[in-house]
């Protein structure tokens, strides 16, 4: 039970977090932008793209809640493993146009890191709540 609560909460830290980067890159994107590690960013209509992202985000935050919403852990689990590629495809863009090496490791493949742990925990739990007789039922 501990597990299954420790998963649920760092679940729930992890939308938020997704969420609200996904708000601030849809409403004040010039401001938060710079902070994601790339060495220049577009100005004009060339920087509508942070819409997208925020977009992005706010997609991957909602569809990873209802899963949790609905108990589903283990699609939940799935999930989370493959919303661990958003951060690393980030992080690769960012060093191949020369962005921060910091950033792209530090804050985007780090993610990218915690996501799968957390996948791996929600799988986990998953496993842990599942009947423990797989057999199928004798036919009569």
């Amino acid at each position: 039970m501990a597990r299954r609560i420790i998963a649920d909460v760092l679940t729930v830290v992890s939308i938020l977090f997704v969420f609200s980067f996904g708000l601030q890159y849809l409403i004040t994107p010039a401001a938060v932008a710079p902070s994601m590690g790339f060495a220049h960013w577009p100005t004009g209509d060339a920087a509508d793209f942070l819409s997208v992202k925020g977009a992005r985000d706010l997609g991957s935050a909602i569809v990873l809640l209802v899963l949790l919403v609905i108990r589903e852990r283990r699609a939940l689990g799935w999930a989370l493993l493959a919303t661990a590629l958003i951060p690393i495809g980030d992080g690769s863009l960012i060093l191949v146009h020369g962005g921060s090496a910091a950033a792209a490791f530090g804050m985007h493949y780090a993610t990218a890191a915690g996501v799968i742990v957390l996948g791996l925990l929600q799988l986990k739990v998953a496993k842990d709540a599942a009947p423990r007789d797989r057999e199928p039922a004798p036919v009569r």
